[in-house]
């Protein structure tokens, strides 16, 4: 499977822009945002810098009852704001299971641009990151777009640097993995943190309509549903001018939980390719970690062992480096080793984590 995955990557250049379109399409960033007085003003200042015509996009705010100084924040920097921007305050709902879902589709009701797109509030983009999309996206006449995601790389000690970085090898991973199957048009992930799409398809396959009551998959649901639709029109964008970059976890219980949420979506998928990607994925790591314990058990002898990790790690690697440095992360090619060997283990628990009762905790709240 890694092989072929080094295949599609290699197979598929980077975006280059082939002509300058005069007629790009109006925009409306939208940013769901839940006590983010520490990032929301920085992601802001990036999108005041853009390359696109501040004329031609628009920037909502979806305030989902933030406890912080977020909202106070957002209603002083829109007095001295250079591009258009709403505050859409939203009122306080209790057992919300989906407030995501529910900040972008109120957000959706209040947009004037043609083409939605979404990220996070403790997310930073470059200054062509808008106009890298509009141009793809009229380019291939693309009804959904998806871009990379990589987190920031800041921490000052080194436990906290180093966390950082096993995430961002750990969601590297998912992020070409991802990329090569929408690259293949057979899409199974993407992320709503760096997603566009037409408001009027959208609308047109019902939104999160069917999902709702799903914490998460305000992002792989609705792409499914328009691929199911349209399935030529789903792309993605491999381009480094269109990275977003994002925080990684501080904390271990964050990172279960967001992980637990992600892994308890393959049971909802109403695709069954990308039900049996899932699954596939989930007994390729588990025999992985099942030949360990035979070994241990004096079942399997150690050279054995070594082929078997030898013939998956190996083509793990190069897709793993040539997806590193596309997202500028270098840097940390030397860990890739020591996260090959916990991923198996990782994916195992959170493949059985996930068979139980499906309860989170995101920004303070219990989800289920």
């Amino acid at each position: 499977m890694n092989l072929g995955l080094v295949w599609v990557w290699l197979n598929h250049r980077p975006y280059q822009q082939q002509r300058f379109n005069n007629s790009l399409l109006s925009i409306t960033v939208i940013i769901p945002v839940r006590n983010e007085a520490q990032n929301i003003i920085s992601l802001l200042k990036d999108l005041e810098k853009q390359s696109y015509a501040k004329d031609k996009f628009e920037v909502i705010v979806a305030d989902d009852d933030s406890t912080d100084n977020t909202l106070a924040l957002l209603k002083e920097y829109q007095k001295i704001s250079s591009i258009r921007l709403l505050i859409n305050r939203l009122p306080p709902k209790e057992n919300n299971a989906s407030p995501k879902k529910r900040a972008i589709n109120s957000s959706i009701q209040l947009a004037s641009g043609d083409l939605i797109v979404t990220t996070d509030g403790d997310c930073r983009v470059g200054e062509h990151w808008l106009a890298t999309i509009a141009q793809f996206q009229a380019e291939k006449g693309a009804y959904l777009v998806s871009s990379s995601v990589t987190f920031i790389n800041d921490a000052n000690s080194f436990t906290k640097s180093l966390w950082q970085k096993i995430q961002t090898i750990e969601f590297s991973s998912l992020i070409g993995t991802g990329a090569c199957a929408m690259l293949v048009n057979k899409p199974n992930m993407c992320n709503g943190a760096n997603l566009a799409y037409m408001k009027w398809v959208f609308q047109e396959v019902g939104g999160f309509a069917g999902n709702e009551n799903l914490a998460s998959g305000d992002d792989e649901f609705l792409m499914h549903k328009i691929a199911a639709r349209h399935p030529d029109k789903v792309y993605f964008l491999k381009s480094q001018q269109a990275i977003v970059e994002t925080q990684a976890h501080e904390s271990l219980k964050s990172f279960y939980y967001q992980r637990k949420r992600w892994a308890s979506k393959w049971r909802h998928y109403n695709n069954p390719i990308t039900t049996a990607l899932a699954v596939f994925i989930f007994l390729a790591n588990f025999s992985l970690v099942l030949t360990a314990i035979l070994h241990l058990l004096s079942k399997i002898s150690f050279e054995n062992l070594l082929i078997i990790f030898a013939i998956k790690f190996s083509a793990e690697l190069l897709f793993l480096l040539l997806v590193l440095s596309f997202l500028r992360k270098k840097s940390l090619i030397w860990l890739i080793p020591f996260v090959q060997i916990i991923y198996p283990c990782y994916v195992t628990f959170f493949g059985f984590v996930a068979q139980g009762k499906n309860e989170y905790v995101w920004k303070g709240r219990k989800l289920q």
